[in-house]
């Protein structure tokens, strides 16, 4: 937690105004000519690619890091949740309140002391006690201690006053910072990823709170449930033509169409100047051309025909030579657009049967379900309930204690593990090369159907060029994924599938996976998947409460 100022709260004053701010980190630009203005009733989530500069920025707004140009203007208290914690924290969870709530209890004590020195009559002291009154007003101090309880109740936060914070996990650590925030009532909340460690009735109460506080809110975030709930403005710090960041309003799905219609804009001015570039590259080509056989003219010519002829031919090259040298194509490549492979299955016959299983103190059951051609089927439930040991049962990879798992001859299973186990010293090209081979090889893959990695548009060529450790988590991510699509699949088996990747990649992994001929089993925390996926059937885990599950 980090509260960067302590002064009186603005309230309807308060203003933040970013303008032209830009950063850079060695030789790489992180923000570049950002302008971006809050309000009290702001509503703001920023979003991009790791690495785009997002907590850069609100360290920018709140004060903790001087931008390399531009300025911020700053009118009201501001507090700041960082998305890393310090574990050397030697406060106690006492402590940590009474740090976030200090200004109201120094309100509250001035006007306990004020009170008493009304005892004086003197004009001095009323004067005093009026002043000292209407701070604690306007902290609204005698609500700040009951606020931050109500949050570390709502947010499952340690409540023990004694406790150190540096004997709490992470999660109960952040849990503690951020109710310590959302009591402490400032002008502006600048929250980093809140949503991490945070359960269902965490996530609503954080929801709530964003949304009718008083007060600016500006939140980074991958959680496009979260986005879709709480923001009426979107920061988009991806790549875009001219680098520059875009906003977008009408909230996330203004977000989602206005990024489109962005990338569609973006291809065609990139091909309309590769379209020109190569028109003056034909063009220098055929004028080179006609200089090498203007050497050799027809019997007969003169030589003053000649040279005039080769003179003409020549000053014609250095034209569409400077053409060409003057013609930069000045919009830089568009992002990538993932190419989902159209993926055939049996008809008739299911593809899949579970029937009846169940792992000791893993999976309690009995599970049954079944999936023909596009059946569908979203497996939910807290953490540690078998999530993740079903879909291994229902791939082969583990034997249940009961039941049984049935597939028909040659049916092909894409699993996509939660947790990646990719080998780190070899190159990301290389790994999906050997996969492909190998499925070729061994007759499970027809040599037809094999996908050339760069087919999916999920790595860029100079991402696949590196060693797999030298990649990010989301790069991982995607090669994971890659290395499940080569199979082919009949059957996707996919464990969080939306670990690590960007909102532009989940938006439309999420309309493949609709539109897909394969039947899909997807298990997710993720509610804006869960809810863009609400048709289908589901299986809770915790409750093993079936809804349609025979798909």
């Amino acid at each position: 937690m980090h509260t960067v100022t302590h002064r009186l709260p603005a309230r309807s004053r308060a203003q933040l105004i970013a303008s032209d701010i830009s950063v850079t980190r060695g030789t790489t630009s992180v923000l570049h000519h950002v302008d971006l203005t809050l309000t009290p009733v702001s509503r703001i989530a920023v979003v991009g690619e790791n690495g785009r500069g997002k907590s850069t920025l609100l360290h920018v707004l709140a004060g903790t890091l001087t931008p390399d140009s531009g300025t911020v203007q700053r009118i009201g208290t501001i507090g700041l949740a960082e998305q890393e914690m310090d574990a050397s924290d030697h406060r106690t969870v006492g402590q940590a309140v009474a740090d976030a709530i200090a200004e109201p209890l120094a309100a509250l004590a001035r006007l306990d002391a004020a009170s008493h020195a009304l005892t004086d009559g003197t004009d001095a002291a009323a004067a005093e006690y009026a002043a000292a009154l209407e701070h604690a007003e306007a902290l609204d101090a005698w609500d700040a201690e009951r606020r931050v309880q109500v949050a570390l109740e709502a947010l499952d936060a340690e409540t023990d006053m004694t406790r150190l914070l540096a004997e709490l996990s992470v999660g109960q650590r952040y849990r503690v910072r951020l109710a310590c925030l959302l009591g402490a009532d400032d002008d502006f909340l600048l929250l980093d990823e809140p949503t991490n460690h945070l359960d269902r009735s965490g996530l609503e109460f954080l929801t709530a709170q964003i949304r009718s506080r008083n007060g600016g809110v500006v939140v980074v975030s991958h959680d496009r449930a979260l986005l879709s709930d709480f923001a009426e403005t979107i920061v988009d710090l991806d790549p875009t033509p001219d680098d520059r960041p875009r906003v977008y309003g009408n909230g996330y799905s203004g977000y989602r169409d206005g990024r489109l219609a962005e990338r569609e804009r973006w291809e065609q001015e990139y091909d309309k100047q590769q379209a020109e570039r190569a028109r003056l590259q034909d063009s220098l080509s055929a004028a080179q051309n006609r200089l090498v056989s203007g050497w050799r003219p027809e019997k007969g010519t003169n030589k003053h025909g000649r040279a005039t002829r080769a003179g003409s031919l020549v000053q014609s090259v250095h034209r569409r030579q400077e053409a060409l040298e003057t013609h930069a194509i000045t919009v830089p490549e568009p992002p990538q657009v993932f190419r989902f492979p159209e993926l055939s299955t049996r008809t008739g016959a299911a593809l899949l049967n579970v029937e009846n299983v169940s792992v000791a103190g893993r999976l309690r059951g009995p599970v049954s379900f079944s999936l023909s051609h596009r059946g569908r089927l979203i497996v939910t439930g807290p953490n540690g309930t078998g999530k993740s040991t079903l879909l291994r049962v229902a791939s082969g990879e583990l034997e249940p204690d009961t039941g049984v798992v049935r597939k028909p001859s040659g049916i092909r299973l894409g699993y996509l593990r939660q947790e990646s186990d990719l080998p780190t010293d070899r190159r990301a090209s290389e790994v999906y090369r050997t996969r492909l081979d190998a499925l070729v090889a061994d007759g499970i893959v027809p040599p037809s159907e094999g996908v050339g990695v760069s087919q999916l548009g999920l790595l860029k060529p100079r991402e696949l060029s590196k060693r797999v450790g030298e990649l990010s988590m989301g790069q991982q991510r995607r090669l994971d994924l890659a290395l499940v699509l080569a199979m082919r699949p009949h059957v996707l088996l996919l464990d969080e599938p939306t670990n690590h990747l960007s909102i532009a990649l989940v938006d439309e992994l999420t309309e493949a996976l609709g539109a897909t001929q394969a039947a899909v089993i997807l298990s997710s925390h993720d509610r804006q998947l869960i809810r863009d996926m609400a048709g289908w059937p589901s299986i809770d885990i915790s409750t093993m409460a079936e809804s349609g599950v025979r798909a």
